[in-house]
């Protein structure tokens, strides 16, 4: 099938490579020139475990194509995937100027039937504003070709984007129209072979779909955070109640382990997003509100912790850090903890010793200049002379270090753990002051 891709960010990249290493032809668009041109040498300007390579095969195969041009990119679909960015708004509305003028240039260069397939994460009511922008620009050409809006939102979890797409959970297609849901299911039967994974709703259940889920995930997290910040109180184990009430099937293990809070392009914004539609509805949701200030209270637990040992004053202090990005398997540093821990430090006259296996180029983008920060080769440099080391991401090879030689490389052993993953017992017996999230 002829499939274009609007948008080459995270969400469109792993779209447009997946649709083209199952057959079809692709074409994806982007306004950004110095990233279409390293993207046909099959450059990936992203971290994401398997993408280089399926966007490799795509590239060398001639599937996969990319373009500024967006008419080409108009010509060539018989569906038209948006992929556009919708980033948050200071009110927590999403910004939608990218998803019309999409809609509008695709109104303007249309010249026969197509399916336009909303995959931005976008509010309840855009299939509709896309669907009358697209018409407004026919209108204003006099001219009337066939199209549907359908919307479909991703689930794509970074680290594992290539894999969620290849093998759904679900496919979710929002549309009233039974011929497009119909070619929608046939785009997608590469990928929903082993049992149909596909749901076929109306759009704004779709477009709300998205919203819920993320938001559904952000709950669970925020109130094992509050949970954990009580166990502490009382004098519990987290760890071993995340044990006890995990084993209930109705609740399962995933996304209960306490931290130091989520980030991330997705959480984050689509909670405020959400919030915020309540609020233009008038809809009470104290829930989402709580979500939200949990999650930013407990951002700021890792200073509070290394206060407590260091205390106020970090004047003349080191501090290491363990892991940037906001989650193992990605570069993204988008209201990553360790972005709030970083600035309380400075802040009190600290300095940072940090490292990250794969996020110290993002690392240096955002933080140009900064003199009191210092990139280190690896995670023992980021510990020789500090006062003390803060793991703020969860990477495999943090699991299992040489503690006797980190313990030689401190100048004060003590360990903040945001991510729970050494055993309180072991690290004090290695001689270690050692806090953690809702253990004794």
């Amino acid at each position: 099938m002829k499939v274009t891709v609007v948008g080459t960010g995270y969400v469109g990249l792993v779209t447009g490579a997946c649709l083209a290493q199952v057959g079809n032809q692709v074409l994806c668009v982007d306004i950004d020139a110095d990233k279409v041109a390293r993207l046909r040498q099959a450059e990936v300007p992203i971290y994401e475990p398997d993408l280089p390579g399926i966007v490799q095969d795509g590239v060398k195969s001639g599937r996969l194509q990319f373009t500024t041009d967006i008419a080409a990119g108009v010509a060539h679909g018989d569906f038209v995937f948006i992929a556009v960015g919708t980033p948050p708004e200071e009110d927590g509305s999403a910004d939608l100027r990218h998803v019309l003028a999409v809609a509008d240039e695709i109104g303007q260069h249309l010249q026969n039937p197509v399916i336009v397939i909303n995959k931005s994460t976008v509010p309840v009511g855009t299939a509709c504003k896309v669907q009358d922008h697209i018409a407004a620009a026919l209108t204003k050409r006099g001219v009337d070709i066939a199209f549907v809006v359908v919307s479909n939102p991703e689930f794509l979890k970074e680290g594992a984007a290539v894999a969620d797409f290849m093998k759904p959970d679900r496919i979710v297609v929002g549309t009233d129209d039974p011929v497009a849901a119909e070619k929608m299911r046939a785009l997608y039967a590469p990928f929903n072979r082993n049992h149909d994974r596909l749901i076929v709703m109306d759009p704004p259940s779709a477009e709300l779909t998205k919203y819920a889920a993320n938001v559904m995930l952000a709950t669970k997290i925020s109130l094992m955070n509050e949970l954990a910040g009580l166990a502490e109180c009382v004098g519990a184990d987290i760890e071993q109640v995340r044990r006890g009430i995990g084993a209930d099937p109705r609740i399962g293990y995933s996304f209960i382990y306490p931290g130091c809070g989520y980030g991330g392009s997705c959480f984050p914004k689509d909670v405020r997003a959400l919030e915020y539609s309540a609020r233009q509805h008038d809809f009470d949701a104290p829930l989402l509100t709580a979500v939200e200030a949990v999650n930013n209270r407990q951002k700021q637990i890792l200073e509070k912790k290394l206060v407590a040992v260091l205390g106020e004053d970090l004047k003349g202090k080191r501090i290491a850090i363990w892991g940037l990005a906001f989650k193992p398997n990605t570069d993204d540093l988008r209201e990553a903890p360790s972005r709030a821990l970083i600035a309380g430090i400075l802040k009190r006259g600290g300095t940072v010793q940090a490292y990250d296996p794969v996020a110290m180029d993002e690392v240096r983008r955002v933080y140009a200049g900064e003199p009191a920060l210092t990139l280190c080769a690896d995670p023992y440099a980021a510990c020789e002379g500090a006062d003390a080391l803060v793991i703020c991401t969860e990477w495999q090879e943090f699991r299992s270090p040489d503690f006797v030689e980190m313990r030689r490389l401190l100048r004060q052993a003590v360990i903040v753990d945001g991510r729970n993953i050494y055993e309180p017992t072991v690290l004090r017996a290695e001689g270690f002051v050692y806090s953690a999230i809702g253990r004794p």
